[in-house]
């Protein structure tokens, strides 16, 4: 076992899936993995409901050793092992497409939505799009259907990208674009997706958007908008301004179903204002 003078994972890793994985995540500045429970024989300080956590390190993790699981080490060297039970595909395969993404899903249940959806809801529109919506989750239209934004936010989401073009002399209707939302399964009650589930099903939208590379991203709502950005401000402050994703601009704007209620007109008018200034960057 490696000495470790800070925390140290021992590199054991079962395939090439998982070392990708991890480094996407050292990428994305993430320190630290969620070894999801701690053996009940660890020590009297343990708990059932206790988390620990170990960085992942910088010096180059092995993959030529098969294992069963990764052996994280502490400081006091207790080894808690994180189950490798459905490892996923490589983050970025070569010549990937998007019947490869559909395919590497297969019928997911890496997360606990996959237990109560109904159909996994993977995205729709031109896959050589220039302009990307990106949404929260299915909700029960969608989970019926298998198909993203097509209940009552999705009517007024197409009603604002086709009226929007229109009046401004644009081309552009739904069908020209591409659809797809953070999470791929419905959350139960619509609720609001869980910080893990977005973590499994996020390198699954990662692969969409490397692939379709769009001129520009809409994110709609505060939970795709945090996904992409990780902003720390909420949408009524980001929104209408740009950012970037992997140097992608992205416009983060309201949820169409926050624009069904009735109280929210000037957010209408400001979603409205939102989707024109995106349309002229993309296709003008």
């Amino acid at each position: 076992m490696p000495e470790a003078s800070n925390l140290v994972m021992a590199p054991r890793i079962e395939s090439e899936a998982l070392k990708r994985r991890i480094e996407f995540y050292r990428d994305l500045g993430i320190k630290t993995l969620w070894t999801g429970h701690i053996p009940a024989d660890s020590g009297p300080s343990s708990s059932p409901q206790k988390q620990e956590t170990a960085p992942i390190p910088d010096s180059e993790i092995q993959s030529d050793v098969s294992a069963k699981a990764i052996d994280v080490v502490t400081q006091d060297q207790r080894i808690v092992p994180i189950q490798v039970n459905s490892p996923l595909p490589p983050m970025l395969p070569e010549d990937d497409n998007l019947q490869r993404i559909v395919q590497d899903m297969g019928d997911c249940t890496r997360c606990r939505l996959g237990r109560t959806r109904q159909r996994i809801v993977f995205g729709s529109g031109n896959p050589e799009a220039l302009l990307v919506f990106v949404g929260e989750g299915p909700g029960a239209d969608e989970d019926e259907q298998g198909l993203p934004f097509v209940g009552r936010a999705g009517q007024l989401l197409t009603q604002m990208i086709d009226n929007t073009a229109a009046k401004e002399g644009l081309p552009i209707r739904r069908p020209d674009v591409y659809i797809c939302n953070v999470v791929k399964c419905r959350p139960p009650d619509n609720r609001t997706p869980e910080a893990d589930e977005m973590e499994i099903c996020g390198q699954f939208l990662f692969r969409q958007l490397m692939v379709i590379r769009p001129k520009a991203i809409v994110a709609l709502g505060g939970t795709a908008a945090k996904a992409l950005l990780d902003l720390k401000t909420g949408i009524t402050k980001a929104r209408g301004q740009w950012y970037k994703w992997r140097d992608i601009p992205v416009m983060p704007t309201y949820h169409p179903s926050y624009l069904l209620r009735p109280y929210n007109q000037n957010a209408k008018r400001e979603c409205w204002e939102d989707l024109k200034k995106v349309l002229h960057f993309v296709y003008d």
